[in-house]
């Protein structure tokens, strides 16, 4: 009923042209949500994989027993991935779209701006986590992969089944947060021509001149996908953490 009477006449305050806009460009806004999601799920998924192998190469060592050319070959992988790194974490995510997206239409490379908005998501995500990445491995006690070795295991299991598992644990607050800045961060890409949820806003409030309002929808509607996803990273932290309630077999064994 409220809803028709907004239809029927003309909004007289901003709680009004809020309303308005909810009802009259709803499948916008939907829209939007879901390019937004899309884009930022995607990106951030593949930007956590680019950046667990990027941090992984940077905790690459180098030791005197290498070949020649193996310690060459690293050096060269350690010295990509250093560069990758400070560029994609020293430029704002605005640029690097801008540059992305026209560089490649200028190479003659067909790309949409949807697929540009997550590579540019995926490369930045990759950027940040690999120091994240890097961060948790070194605070996994190196007695850990010292006795892996000591087993038979070769580096690389000692990496994937003991030192990963436990750095993946002490970094999801950090992916949590990295999500939540993606999701946001979005908003940036309408300059390449993203449909996100900020360019219907700006388009919903241009067609009134009431930016303002339109604005605040979607404020409201992000606040509602970072309350969702923090509540969901932060049940996987205590899922993760495990139960509180054992008991360690040393003290186990002093009690009897």
């Amino acid at each position: 009923m409220i809803f028709g009477n907004l239809m029927a006449m003309n909004p007289s305050n901003s709680l009004e042209w809020m309303i308005f806009f909810i009802q009259k460009y709803s499948n916008m806004f939907i829209q939007g949500t879901w390019i937004t999601l899309y884009v930022a799920v995607i990106g951030t998924v593949a930007g956590f994989l680019l950046g667990y192998i990027v941090g992984i190469i940077q905790d690459i060592e180098i030791v005197k027993e290498d070949s020649g050319i193996k310690k060459l070959a690293v050096r060269i992988v350690k010295g990509i991935s250093f560069v990758y790194v400070e560029i994609f974490r020293g430029t704002p995510m605005i640029v690097q779209g801008m540059i992305i997206y026209y560089g490649l239409l200028q190479a003659d490379i067909k790309i949409t701006s949807i697929m540009a908005g997550i590579l540019v998501t995926l490369l930045n995500t990759g950027a940040y986590m690999s120091e994240t990445v890097r961060g948790g491995i070194k605070s996994i006690d190196t007695g850990q992969r010292e006795g892996a070795l000591a087993m038979g295991m070769s580096p690389l299991s000692a990496m994937c089944f003991i030192i990963l598992p436990q750095a993946f644990r002490n970094i999801i607050p950090e992916m949590a947060n990295t999500f939540l800045t993606n999701l946001k961060m979005t908003s940036v890409l309408n300059v390449i021509g993203v449909s996100e949820l900020f360019m219907m806003a700006k388009t919903a409030g241009g067609t009134y001149y009431k930016y303002f309002e339109a604005y605040l929808v979607i404020a409201l509607i992000y606040f509602v996908l970072c309350f969702i996803f923090n509540r969901v990273f932060l049940l996987l932290e205590r899922k993760m953490a495990g139960r509180k309630d054992y008991v360690l077999a040393v003290e186990y064994m002093e009690d009897r």
